[in-house]
């Protein structure tokens, strides 16, 4: 397991496979704990990555946590403060203010990533861009490094204690390894995003519901307004051989919103993606997933940046304890599990079931008209979307006050 440099094996505590919104952070996390961190990714950056980059609150807290958060906001991103959800016949507006933020951010990828990939060089993390990995490598059942090459073709391998995925849906960590998936939904939706210029957000993000249609807007660096849409996966097919047309479609069910489109010049080109709902085990001998790599969902909440921005923590602290022998690598990566899964399951059910287009039952129809009258609870139902209130505690009290209600006040 001892390499040299001079046949090209190199010994490292950690190697990260991924190098974006989970796996930077990681690996800048692990270096400032004195950890011999190797951090790799085939992109070099700044690049973009599809993704809908909104973070919400909890998100920012963990960039506060980390010294970083004044970098992203010195980039010039607009503050989000306002979420206004229009679902036809009533509309939620409030604020995904929590944990000491008034607003959100949607930094593009391009300049999100780049200063993660930077700070984990500064935090003493070795970083190489453009590195293609070819191979997991094993050591009977337990992963002891990666085989791979650089941009000028240089080959090399390097081994490490743990090498964790944070590659995301393909994974070839969680590929190699053969990673369990678990609670798994099929892909819900189609969405297509570009970016407008000349459409003016005022710090809003909006969202509209129509029926089996939906989309979102907000707004990004450069004065440009990311606008998605969705479908359900259905209509995939019938709708994949005129994007553009359905794209304009869909905003057509909301006129005002169209008009504004109407004035506007996109910018970019259209950008699809379809994405799977899943959990994997998150390590084996050797091994760990990170991000999108352990677990995924709709982007339809938007949660998937500061998911992976706790993951990176929590699989952090976890890896530590093991390095150091605090813990077993297998009972502190077991804990990290379990509070993943404790922390994001109700988020994940609420997603899956908010990302479905189904209308409302008469009870659902009740409960938003209860929220939609009262600014209290449109509040509160923004900080649900935004991850900042779980569902079940937001639904429980909902119930419990439309239980309360006098007869008269329903």
């Amino acid at each position: 397991m001892n390499g040299t440099a001079g046949d090209g094996n190199h010994l490292h505590d950690v190697i990260v496979v991924g190098a974006r919104c989970a796996g930077a952070p990681t690996a800048m996390l692990l270096a400032r704990l004195g950890h011999r961190v190797l951090l790799v990714d085939r992109a070099t950056f700044p690049s973009d990555t599809i993704s809908t980059h909104l973070i919400h609150p909890p998100g920012l807290a963990a960039l506060r946590r980390w010294g970083l958060l004044e970098r992203v906001v010195a980039t010039g991103c607009p503050p989000i403060g306002t979420y206004a959800f229009d679902l036809g016949p009533l509309a939620v507006v409030g604020s995904p203010a929590g944990e000491g933020f008034e607003a959100s951010y949607a930094p593009r990828r391009t300049v999100l990533d780049k200063l993660l990939v930077d700070a984990a060089a500064e935090s003493g993390a070795e970083v190489r861009e453009g590195y293609t990995v070819e191979e997991v490598l094993f050591d009977g059942p337990a992963v002891t490094g990666i085989r791979g090459h650089g941009k000028d073709g240089t080959h090399s391998v390097d081994r490490a204690r743990v090498v964790v995925g944070a590659d995301g849906l393909h994974s070839s960590v969680a590929k190699a390894t053969k990673a369990a998936p678990y609670a798994e939904k099929p892909k819900i939706n189609a969405y297509y995003y570009t970016y407008w210029a000349g459409l003016p957000m005022d710090g809003t993000f909006e969202a509209y519901d129509r029926g089996d249609r939906a989309f979102a807007a907000w707004p990004t660096h450069d004065d440009l307004t990311m606008v998605i849409c969705g479908w359900p996966m259905r209509d995939f097919e019938t709708n994949r051989g005129d994007i553009e047309g359905n794209y304009h479609a869909t905003l057509a069910r909301a006129p005002a919103f169209a008009d504004r489109i109407a004035q506007a010049t996109r910018a970019e080109r259209y950008v699809g993606t379809a994405i799977p709902n899943y959990f994997r085990k998150p390590y084996g001998p050797g091994w760990a997933l990170v991000g999108d790599a352990g677990y995924l969902k709709d982007p339809i909440t938007a949660q998937g940046i500061q998911d992976a921005f706790r993951d990176a923590e929590r699989c952090t602290r976890a890896l530590d304890d093991a390095l150091t022998g605090r813990r077993p690598f297998d009972a502190a990566m077991r804990a990290a599990q379990e509070a993943r899964d404790a922390e994001v399951t109700s988020m994940y059910e609420f997603t899956a079931e908010f990302a479905t287009m189904e209308p409302p039952s008469p009870e659902e129809r009740q409960l938003l008209l209860a929220v939609s009258q009262s600014p209290e609870a449109c509040d509160e139902f923004v900080r649900v979307t935004a991850g900042v209130t779980p569902p079940e505690e937001f639904f429980g009290h909902m119930e419990e006050r439309m239980n309360h209600r006098t007869p008269d006040a329903a």
